[in-house]
């Protein structure tokens, strides 16, 4: 494999992608597919795919073609999938609360481990398997849980200071779903998610879409 730092931003969007169309085709039985058959399903093209696969090692055989349970097995190594995650979020309201109780990231090995929140309202609260905590006790948590990821689902003004508390507990990476840009140190992860982006550019297309005849 070829050294990470040249691996494109692209590319690693992509792996997330194949790791679930993959795991699709393995569900149904099927044990091989070749380039052409998986773009056809991805709509990508088989060139992209086998640039792709080969920054990686190449994964296939000349007149075979993949097999699908290495492949999606390899892919979810790269992924960092074949080991489990800690996460913790902070804040406890709707967005926090959804997160929490979607099962499908305990299957993926992002394993919830506490929740928190500044309300003392919400102290004690019970969301999925956890009890809400007091932010007083986030940094302990943190130290004693050994935890990889933290998970901001709250408002714009708390997220820095928020997030360099975090960074000084050791927290090495964040899923930020604040409408905020961190100003973490070099070498510290951060995955912004904005909701209404996303949903801006989804209004953007049915706008244009609609013009036209």
């Amino acid at each position: 494999m070829q050294d990470e730092q040249k691996i494109s931003q692209a590319v690693i969007d992509r792996l997330p992608r194949y790791f679930r169309y993959l795991g699709e085709l393995r569900d149904q039985g099927v044990e091989r597919i070749s380039s052409r058959d998986l773009s056809a399903i991805m709509h990508s093209t088989a060139s992209q795919i086998r640039q792709d696969f080969n920054l990686f090692g190449g994964f296939g055989q000349q007149g075979y073609g993949y097999n699908v349970d290495h492949l999606y097995t390899e892919i979810g190594r790269i992924l960092g999938l074949d080991k489990e995650h800690h996460l913790i979020i902070i804040g406890a309201g709707h967005l926090g609360q959804a997160l929490a109780n979607y099962s499908n990231f305990a299957n993926r090995g992002f394993i919830f481990e506490g929740i928190f929140d500044s309300d003392p309202a919400l102290s004690g609260k019970q969301v999925a398997h956890m009890k809400v905590q007091p932010m007083e006790d986030l940094v302990d948590f943190i130290a004693q849980n050994d935890i990889d990821i933290a998970v901001l689902t709250i408002p714009k003004t708390a997220a820095v200071p928020v997030s360099q508390v975090l960074v000084d507990a050791g927290i090495k990476a964040i899923w930020n779903f604040a409408h905020a840009d961190l100003p973490v140190p070099e070498g510290i992860q951060v995955e912004n998610v904005h909701l209404t982006d996303s949903l801006m550019r989804l209004s953007y297309s049915v706008s244009t879409s609609s013009g036209k005849e």
